[in-house]
């Protein structure tokens, strides 16, 4: 005969009950571990980056405090000269690199047949290109179609004109000075 009373004191299941503490506490360590090898994997990545920070900044200075030193030590009127020899190295360049036959094929193209051109003489500064240009033509007119279809190409602008004179021959003598852009 059973002699316990069965009613009075219930069964608990504590093996589950334990066993997913088990799994949650293993769980909770796990991400616990991994967290710290993060932390300090990310540690030793922030000190390595600061070091090398802290290694370009000291070059920089160096770099720095170098170029300040060979500045004072440049002599200004030997820089100067150097510089004036640049300048006219780059001014014999572009006067090398000039294409005449683009610009008479221009002038050549919006020449009306009763303008002639007398003088060209094109002048390199800063990188600019001025074209005088002396001209002649029986009206007036005939220079202004000149300009009016020279205008159309775009390769001229800032155009000044000077000396507008008739001479005894009765043709109208004009010189043209204008920024001139090669559109090859």
């Amino acid at each position: 005969m059973l002699r316990t009373n069965l009613s009075t004191r219930p069964f608990y299941n504590e093996r589950a009950v334990h066993a997913i503490a088990a799994v949650v506490a293993v769980l909770v360590l796990a991400v616990t571990a991994w967290q710290a090898t993060r932390v300090i994997r990310l540690s030793k990545y922030k000190t390595e980056l600061n070091t090398a920070v802290r290694r370009d900044r000291d070059e920089a200075e160096a770099k720095i405090r170098e170029a300040e030193q060979i500045r004072r030590g440049l002599n200004q009127t030997e820089l100067a000269a150097v510089a004036a020899a640049a300048r006219e190295a780059n001014e014999l360049i572009e006067r090398r690199t000039f294409s005449w036959t683009g610009l008479f094929n221009q002038i050549e193209a919006t020449l009306p047949a009763d303008v002639m051109l007398t003088g060209v003489r094109p002048e390199f500064r800063d990188g600019e290109t001025m074209v005088n240009l002396d001209l002649q033509g029986k009206e007036s007119e005939d220079i202004d179609a000149f300009w009016d279809r020279l205008d159309k190409i775009g390769a001229f602008h800032d155009v000044l004109w000077s000396a507008v004179d008739v001479g005894e021959d009765g043709l109208h003598k004009v010189q043209m000075k204008a920024v001139y852009t090669d559109r090859r």
